[in-house]
């Protein structure tokens, strides 16, 4: 067995068995005058006294319970009668040198008994000395001489294994003691803990060197007290410590158990973990002993869980969960007699998109980092500014002296925005749309987030760059918009669209003719015929406009086909796109199968969009549109000048048609300024070999000047408004052909 040769070797080791030592052992018992061979003459004898020596110790041992219960592992009697026997054996054969020392030993660590207490092994040796002595001397009666001789003998024999015994039992209880000990010292070690001990009765203190290493103290300045050791816990947990202490001695509390912080001679704080548990010592004192954790890593790690759980990583503003906890504060607040004004701000950025598709999120990081960092300036103390999400702000006004307060602040912030700023390598102007709401003490967290949401929506319909007060009518036009969204999303289904029909009419040289419609959607809801600028943005925002978008063009095209049978062949059908038709995937597909599907000319279709559409430049957009050429389909800019007009839309995009925008016409005639830009549109138009359809057209006025300027292409009241497809074809019968009535 490695592990017995090994502690064979470490007990060796501790009692110093050399041949000096032995010799001087053997020396001292006189066993160098041992006379070997007398005993070895009469092994025999001496073999069979042994035999029963065995039996009657087991006999004699066998009246003490004591000895069973404390022999360790418990063996079988015939097991340890054949041990001891062994044992005698060697004892008279030699020789008595190193090696004999080991095999005692050796025996003592095997032996079963070899955790007995010391009193068993001394109690052995002296019932066999007894024994050998009484039955040496019953055997040879007639020769008492060699009996008190080989007694002799086998009395220093069993003193030399005595004493082995003894000092190895010494030993081996040393040596578990320090290997204990350093067990424990490694244990402690590995725990990387401080220890103390307070002797409560005494009131005097103990710390380790690990405790004093934490803190940063030298040991002339280790606490001797409780009431020191208390003194460097911090103001506010020191009470909290020695109430607990008071619990536990009290028996209140079964253990001491608390997350402090402890001031060292560093100055600086410690996150520690105190705990301990009191018991009485040997001298049955009260001592009060614990352990000292350094745990200020972990809990520097919670406060930046902490943190970050209420704040947003990129800005370092407080993030929405945080907002609500102050938003539910101040609605307390404001529900207290006397309380002064507070609102919410809802902020948005405008065409922040733009900014993160154009120059990467990146620079549209930068560009929030910046922004949130000038809004904070524009705040007063006790002011809140969160980050919502995205490109959204929050903030939350505080004990504002008058409510008007609120707005004064907005601008502000609006302000401070419009100064440049740079991300991404490029100097950007930013601004903000921001809607206002007022904290209101009855309602909740969500009420007002959700008023100062709507402001923020009326500002963004507004335009860029506005700010909108909350009105209780706002409300009201939500719910109005969401039972609207809500019909919409069956009018499909209810066929309760209908198509309407103007007609864009050519006249030249004293005559006009119908050259085509364009297509224009009703809404009939309970018959009440619903305004399409009601109803188009909802359509659009809910994004129920591509499906809806799909039966236009269906219905468009299987209307003026059937007109085209009934003698308008050459009529063209107009019809207008959004710009989430013309984003939605494989929209030139979805046109050129409905134009398979109705047998529809693509010769004849008109798709009409809007610069606010063109202004997107995607690479999409360009692709989808030229897909939509190489169909046949012609393209129409709709309300050309209203938006951000740029001529490099004209060349860049395949655009076949300009429509002038009735806001140019209707005034034209009248307005020097007006009619210089409308013949400025009609021009570019014809430069750029463009059809020119001018909209709006009602009076003999308009007619005259359109007349004069060249722009044959006709669309208005004054031929026709928009009508229901059977109401609109006799006006279509009556146009073909028929002379124009011009001044």
């Amino acid at each position: 067995m490695p592990d017995l040769k090994k502690r064979l070797e470490e007990m060796q080791a501790s009692l110093r068995l050399t041949t000096d030592d032995i010799e001087l052992r053997l020396s001292l018992l006189l066993l160098k005058d041992l006379r070997a061979a007398e005993l070895s003459a009469y092994l025999p004898e001496l073999d069979s006294l042994h035999g029963r020596f065995v039996n009657e110790l087991h006999e004699h041992l066998g009246q003490f319970p004591q000895y069973t219960e404390a022999t360790d592992p418990p063996r079988q009697p015939v097991g340890l009668k054949e041990q001891q026997l062994r044992y005698c054996q060697q004892m008279l054969r030699g020789p008595y040198n190193v090696q004999y020392a080991r095999l005692r030993i050796l025996a003592g660590l095997s032996s079963p008994s070899a955790r007995q207490e010391q009193k068993w092994s001394i109690a052995t040796y002296h019932f066999y000395l007894n024994f050998m002595h009484r039955e040496l001397r019953a055997l040879w009666s007639d020769k008492l001489e060699l009996a008190d001789r080989i007694f002799s003998n086998l009395m220093k024999i069993s003193f030399f294994d005595l004493t082995l015994r003894v000092e190895t039992h010494s030993a081996s209880n040393r040596l578990a003691l320090e290997e204990s000990q350093t067990r424990y010292d490694r244990t402690i070690h590995a725990a990387n803990d401080g220890f103390w001990e307070w002797h409560v009765d005494e009131d005097r203190l103990e710390v380790s060197e690990r405790w004093l290493a934490m803190l940063g103290l030298e040991a002339d300045k280790a606490p001797k007290t409780l009431q020191q050791f208390c003194a460097l816990i911090s103001d506010t947990q020191r009470g909290a410590f020695e109430d607990l202490i008071t619990a536990h001695l009290e028996g209140r509390q079964p253990w001491l158990d608390m997350e402090c912080q402890l001031y060292g001679g560093a100055g600086r704080p410690l996150w520690v973990l105190l705990r301990g548990v009191v018991s009485d010592n040997l001298r049955g004192e009260r001592v009060l002993a614990g352990s000292l954790s350094d745990i200020t890593a972990r809990k520097v790690a919670e406060q930046e869980l902490a943190h970050a759980t209420l704040h947003d990583p990129l800005t370092g503003l407080p993030n929405r969960q945080s907002m609500n906890k102050q938003l539910i504060q101040a609605l307390q607040r404001q529900a207290k007699p006397g309380a002064r004004h507070a609102a919410v701000l809802f902020i948005n950025l405008d065409r922040f998109k733009l900014i993160n598709d154009s120059l990467g999120h990146q620079a549209g990081d930068q560009v929030l980092v910046q922004v949130a960092a000038r809004m904070g300036r524009c705040l007063r103390p006790g002011d809140h500014l969160f980050r919502f999400g995205g490109d959204e702000f929050v903030v939350l006004l505080n004990d504002m002296a008058e409510a008007g307060d609120a707005e004064t602040v907005a601008k502000r912030i609006m302000e401070t925005l419009h100064y440049p700023l740079l991300a991404g390598g490029q100097r950007l102007s930013v601004t903000a749309s921001i809607g206002l709401a007022p904290l209101k003490a009855q309602g909740q967290e969500q009420d007002a987030l959700r008023e100062a949401d709507l402001a923020l929506y009326r500002a963004k319909a507004s335009g860029k760059s506005q700010l909108a007060l909350y009105s209780d009518n706002l409300q009201v036009e939500v719910h109005h918009r969401l039972k609207l969204e809500n019909a919409l999303s069956e009018a499909l289904r209810r066929k309760q669209f209908e198509l309407y029909y103007q007609p864009i009419v050519k006249v030249q040289n004293g005559e006009s003719s119908v050259v085509g419609v364009e297509a224009l959607l009703r809404w009939w809801q309970d018959g009440v015929l619903i305004s399409p600028d009601e109803f188009i943005p909802v359509l659009e925002e809910s994004g129920q406009i591509v499906e809806v978008g799909e039966w236009v063009l269906r219905q468009a095209c299987t209307q003026v086909l059937e007109w085209h049978a009934d003698g308008h062949e050459a009529l063209r059908c107009s019809v207008n796109l959004s710009s989430r038709q013309l984003q939605a995937p494989n929209f030139a597909g979805s046109v050129a199968r409905v134009l398979e599907e109705t047998g529809f000319p693509a010769t004849s279709l008109v798709l009409e969009i809007t610069e606010s559409l063109l202004m997107l430049d995607s690479p999409d957009t360009l692709a989808t549109l030229r897909e939509l050429e190489s169909l046949g389909i012609r393209i129409a800019l709709d309300d050309f000048g209203t938006g951000f007009s740029s001529l490099g839309y004209l060349h860049r995009y395949p655009l076949h048609i300009i429509k002038v925008d009735k806001s140019f016409i209707t005034k034209a005639p009248d307005d020097e300024r007006l009619r210089a830009i409308s013949r400025a549109i009609i021009g570019l138009g014809h430069g750029l070999s463009m059809d020119v359809i001018a909209e709006g057209i009602e009076t003999l006025e308009q007619m005259d000047f359109l007349h004069d300027e060249g722009c044959h292409y006709i669309q208005g009241y004054w031929f026709s408004r928009p009508l229901s497809a059977e109401l609109i074809k006799p006006v279509l019968n009556q146009l073909a052909g028929q002379p124009a009535s011009l001044a």
